[in-house]
């Protein structure tokens, strides 16, 4: 819960949502998490008696079975991963293209449980094994990832220099409509818009940069996109879209590329927040409908959708999406050259919540070895390369453009070709240190 703080305000001020059911729903959310650390103290405890090699090494495989379990129960919630701590070590985060984050979360806590273990027995043993798993695995993963770099090499570019730049208005989120506010934001984001704008750039708008404009249905915003394309660069932008020919209406949190002499590409958003995109549980509990006045009525996409655009295809993650390890890597397995990401943090204020976002997406760019590019509307905007670094960003609060010179690639790195590798070697692992007799 201390983690996650930025989640009161949030749900109150736009959610809308009483106070009291929000830090309800915080402690709430507190209690489900720590239920995974209450089954890890109460399973390591055992392993931790018991002793032995394997069954310590059984230690960080349980962590990562209880990350990969928080990722999907409940809708999933893979928040603050052990791994993200290691983001500033050297190596780290290209050695999550080989085993991806849940891999480095186990290296992290064998670290950690080796360090605990050297100093409970006043062996060194422990200790010595995990500082030489460190000292290895590191820097082969950062020279892997220097040779991937260059042109030609393992792994190393596919296409030719692209341009993109990415717009951050710095638009603040609206608890209701101010029309004049409206103005001065959109006049901002269009000026902005029509500095990038270079044939053949790749302008990005963050989520609801536009808002409440929806492609499709006004005019205005139509035109002005037009009148972008028709100088030869191409939009991708965040809008509401409806499911065509059904009886029953559905909407879609939806990116669209607005790209010269094409129709317009879309990509619906596919993994949606609770309470923020949808009510959970709303048809069998109205009340909950009643009490988050705010939250949105999307539907999830059943499918995956790239965006094709100057011979590259664009892998999009619209805001939360990017913090699942699995569901970025199958848009690598479907094609994408180039991973996008739209986001709207202005929800989390000036709080630890967009660095931590950051940290998420480039551990999926390291995962994945692609260039990603994140349009933040109030911050964090950043371009970050297939190794995870960041050559460039734009901080909460400021308004600008940070432009962005990238490759695709096609190559399909270790985890993005089987990203259940780790987990599957964990619970294997986990079942030899329960299937062994305890030493004597």
């Amino acid at each position: 819960s201390v983690a996650l703080f930025w989640l009161v305000d949030t749900l109150t001020t736009y959610g809308q949502i009483e106070g009291w059911l929000a830090g309800l729903l915080l402690l709430g959310l507190g209690a489900v998490l720590g239920l995974y650390h209450l089954i890890f103290a109460a399973i390591a405890s055992r392993l931790w008696r018991r002793g032995g090699g394997v069954r310590l090494a059984a230690l960080p495989a349980l962590w990562v079975l209880l990350e990969v379990l928080r990722g999907f129960l409940i809708t999933g919630f893979p928040w603050n991963l052990a791994a993200y701590a290691w983001t500033p070590i050297p190596g780290a985060l290209p050695l999550a293209a080989w085993i991806g984050a849940w891999g480095v979360s186990f290296v992290v806590v064998a670290v950690s449980a080796g360090i605990a273990r050297g100093v409970a027995t006043r062996r060194w043993e422990p200790l010595a094994f995990v500082v030489l798993l460190a000292a290895v695995l590191l820097p082969v993963a950062g020279r892997w990832a220097s040779g991937g770099r260059e042109r030609g090499g393992p792994g190393g570019p596919s296409g030719p220099m692209r341009s993109a730049v990415l717009v951050q208005p710095n638009t603040p989120n609206q608890v209701g409509f101010d029309a004049a506010l409206f103005e001065s934001d959109y006049a901002r984001l269009l000026a902005l818009t029509h500095e990038a704008c270079r044939p053949g750039t790749l302008v990005l708008w963050p989520e609801s940069a536009a808002w409440p404009l929806l492609y499709g249905r006004d005019p205005r915003l139509e035109s002005d996109l037009a009148s972008f394309a028709a100088r030869g660069c191409s939009v991708l932008l965040n809008s509401v879209s409806e499911a065509p020919g059904e009886a029953d209406e559905r909407y879609f949190n939806s990116a669209l590329l607005i790209s010269p002499g094409r129709q317009p590409a879309r990509y619906d958003k596919r993994h949606l927040v609770p309470f923020g995109e949808y009510v959970p549980l709303a048809s069998v509990f109205s009340f909950i409908s009643s009490l988050a006045r705010n939250a949105g009525d999307f539907s999830p996409a059943d499918r995956i959708q790239l965006l094709d655009w100057e011979g590259e295809r664009l892998g999009p993650a619209i805001c939360y999406e990017v913090v699942f390890p699995d569901e970025v890597a199958q848009l690598t397995r479907a094609g994408a050259t180039v991973l996008v990401s739209l986001t709207n943090d202005a929800w989390y204020g000036d709080t630890a919540a967009p660095w931590q976002h950051l940290r998420a997406a480039r551990f999926r760019a390291a995962e994945n070895r692609r260039w990603l590019l994140r349009a933040a509307i109030t911050g964090v905007s950043a371009v970050v390369a297939p190794d995870g670094s960041v050559r460039g960003e734009l901080g909460v609060g400021e308004s600008g453009l940070l432009r962005a010179r990238f490759e695709g690639r096609s190559d399909l790195t270790p985890f993005a070709r089987a990203p259940w590798t780790v987990p599957a070697l964990c619970a294997a692992l986990l079942a030899l240190a329960f299937g062994r007799r305890p030493r004597r």
